[in-house]
């Protein structure tokens, strides 16, 4: 199945306004304003979530109860795409193509009203805020409104595989994400005499260095793990050492045990290298998103059902990038796809000169409609 000319019409030029009216984590109010008085329109019930942002929709009746979910938000960034659409929110784009995302799961919506009388269950509709803070799929889960779900998909476009190309594996598909601050104290002096203070800068540095021990020397070079510090500052000027020096970065991993082991060899290195250098050094430690785990009897079967109507269904890479979908799947066997939005070579996501493709969409309504039909029937039996 496929939509008609004139509903993919109608949904490219309803992804190209959501591309011109992005709005950050949180503060989805007219993004969600737009949602709800579309599904409205098609007479779709709203469910109350108590919601600040977002929203959850339903179709169909009785059990089984399945989810689908797509994210709405924007990111901090200046969009350099020259789209005639381009986004007229200087400072904030949909750089990671949530405006695909969210058009698609309409596109869905639509469908599925139409065929409401074939549902052999209950569809519910996520509209996700703040994915990018990684606080809003926990913040749907609060409010209870999933706890008779049995199921849930979603997927992430690619802008950098061929358009239409589906990707579906089964286990980790995307890591969990740790950040961690660090501030590096020592005793500033005057550039000329540094042996009447304690260098944070030399510290920092040694310190910074050290840390790519952790995937080089305590990880099992099979196993997927990255380490970067990604942003220091000290100092103000060119002939004084500074008291203090501070660090940033992200630790991304696919499994508990090689999380867990990071954040250990990160702390024994911090505290270790700043005691042997003189300096102290005080470590925030900021806990991410979960591995996104795709259920494995979920994912198999979801891969032979999609390649039944898509003759591009492929295994794909580990992402290293996080999902705040993970925290559904913690509580409900799930499925997240990737769906090529672009080709090989294009600009990434979170870049500022990243576009997708519209005719991405009719594959990822199928995604979702068809895959709806599936979880149900099986479910079902």
């Amino acid at each position: 199945m496929t939509i008609s000319a004139d509903h993919y019409d109608e949904l490219v030029t309803i992804r190209h306004h959501i591309h011109e009216n992005p709005e950050l984590s949180g503060q989805e109010f007219e993004t969600t304003a737009y949602l709800k008085a579309y599904l409205e329109g098609l007479n779709i019930e709203i469910l109350e979530t108590g919601l600040k942002t977002g929203l959850v929709a339903q179709v169909g009746q009785g059990e089984p109860v399945i989810a689908l979910r797509a994210d709405i938000d924007a990111l901090p960034i200046l969009e350099n795409t020259g789209l005639s659409f381009a986004s007229k929110n200087a400072g904030v784009m949909h750089a990671c193509g949530h405006d695909l995302h969210q058009t698609s799961l309409l596109g869905a919506a639509k469908i599925l009203k139409q065929r409401e009388a074939e549902l052999k269950g209950t569809v519910k509709l996520i509209f996700q805020h703040a994915e990018e803070a990684h606080f809003g799929a926990s913040e749907v889960l609060d409010t209870g409104i999933l706890s008779d779900v049995q199921a849930i998909i979603g997927y992430h476009n690619m802008p950098t595989l061929p358009v239409g190309q589906i990707g579906i594996r089964a286990k980790g598909v995307m890591a969990a994400v740790d950040q961690f601050f660090v501030t590096v104290t020592g005793v500033g002096s005057h550039a000329a005499y540094p042996h009447e203070g304690v260098d944070s800068i030399v510290a920092t540095s040694a310190i910074v260095s050290s840390l790519q021990q952790i995937v080089s020397r305590n990880m099992d070079p099979q196993r997927a793990v990255v380490v970067s510090v990604t942003h220091m500052t000290a100092g103000n000027t060119w002939n004084v050492l500074p008291d203090t020096a501070i660090f940033e970065g992200t630790i991304r991993t696919f499994n508990q045990a090689d999380r867990l082991l990071a954040k250990q060899r990160f702390y024994d290195i911090v505290e270790h290298v700043a005691k042997a250098y003189g300096v102290t050094a005080e470590i925030d430690w900021i806990l991410g998103t979960n591995v996104t785990y795709n259920d494995p009897e979920l994912s198999s079967f979801l891969f032979d059902e999609t390649s039944r109507w898509h003759d591009d269904v492929v295994v794909p890479e580990l992402s290293n990038a996080g999902e705040d979908f993970a925290a559904y799947q913690e509580h409900i066997p799930g499925v997240f796809a990737f769906i090529g939005s672009n080709a090989p070579g294009s600009p990434g996501l979170h870049f500022s000169d990243m576009t997708v493709k519209d005719e991405t969409l009719p594959v990822a309504v199928d995604y979702y409609v068809n895959n709806t039909f599936a979880i149900l029937e099986k479910l079902g039996k």
